[in-house]
């Protein structure tokens, strides 16, 4: 009957309420977001050793290269302290990871809502990032494709018509200046034809100095920030899943992680019962 008892005992002793599935699926989620936030560490020293267009970066709020960093780093730490929490069972790294995930995810809900309810400012924002991109077009490689390719994907000419080009010093239009491409606009502007055998890479030429209607013949003469919302209100079922792609991994996280959490704490009570009565004489 003791023999029995204590098999009994020692069953108890090896039973856990630590799932392994919930403990590996959450480390093995940690890890790989965990590689992720190393190439993108990587990715943002490469371009910041790589860059030194310092007046081009001047149109953006924050350098790519800095952000992509900072990003990376605060994603290094947090998956770190998931998979190590994880593997560990160490509730103060889980919680720490939870209350992280947490936080973000509440920090981008509250950045997407601000978003919709000022988004006339986001809009004067987004103006005058362009407006000061427009200014800096010529003055690095990779700040010039990206404006042709937006010109060129959305059909779309300056920030709110073609003529703000003239704010960048060698489209403009006044008459000191000396600039071959005086008065003209991008070739990222131009109306291109699929059944021309030559395309006229010239066809920006003198744009600035028509008039809207007859400009309209050679070039898009819409600016880009309307091109802009009015895409997004096309496509809001799109940016919507994108959103929820990015919401879904951060709720999972944290829904594995608090499960993992409470089962830890239950294996801790069974721990201390089980301690607590080893002495019981009838064991």
């Amino acid at each position: 009957m003791a023999r029995r008892r204590r098999g009994a005992a020692g069953r108890d002793e090896l039973f856990t309420f630590v799932s392994p599935v919930v403990k590996y699926l959450l480390f093995v989620f940690n890890f790989l977001f965990w590689i992720i936030s190393l190439v993108m560490v990587s990715i943002g020293v490469y371009a910041r050793m790589m860059k030194h267009a310092e007046t081009a970066l001047a149109c953006l709020s924050v350098d790519p290269a800095i952000m992509l960093m900072v990003v990376g780093v605060l994603m290094f730490i947090i998956t770190f302290c998931g998979c190590v929490g994880s593997l560990r069972e160490n509730i103060c790294l889980l919680q720490t990871f939870c209350v992280c995930l947490t936080l973000i995810f509440i920090l981008q809900l509250a950045a997407g809502i601000l978003g919709f309810i000022f988004s006339d400012k986001a809009r004067n924002k987004v103006t005058e990032v362009i407006n000061r991109a427009i200014v800096h077009y010529r003055d690095d490689i990779d700040l010039q494709n990206l404006i042709d390719f937006g010109q060129r994907e959305f059909d779309c000419c300056g920030g709110i018509t073609y003529t703000d080009w003239s704010q960048n010093m060698y489209f403009s239009c006044k008459d000191d200046n000396p600039s071959r491409e005086r008065c003209s606009v991008p070739f990222s502007c131009c109306i291109v034809s699929k059944d021309k055998v030559v395309i006229n890479t010239m066809c920006g030429q003198g744009m600035q100095q028509l008039e809207y209607a007859e400009a309209g013949n050679h070039i898009h003469t819409n600016g880009c920030i309307d091109k802009l919302v009015n895409w997004i209100h096309s496509n809001l079922f799109l940016l919507g899943g994108i959103a929820l792609g990015l919401a879904i991994p951060q709720l999972v996280g944290i829904l594995l992680s608090q499960i993992l959490i409470n089962q830890i704490k239950d294996q801790i009570e069974l721990q201390n019962y089980n301690q607590k009565h080893r002495s019981d004489p009838w064991s």
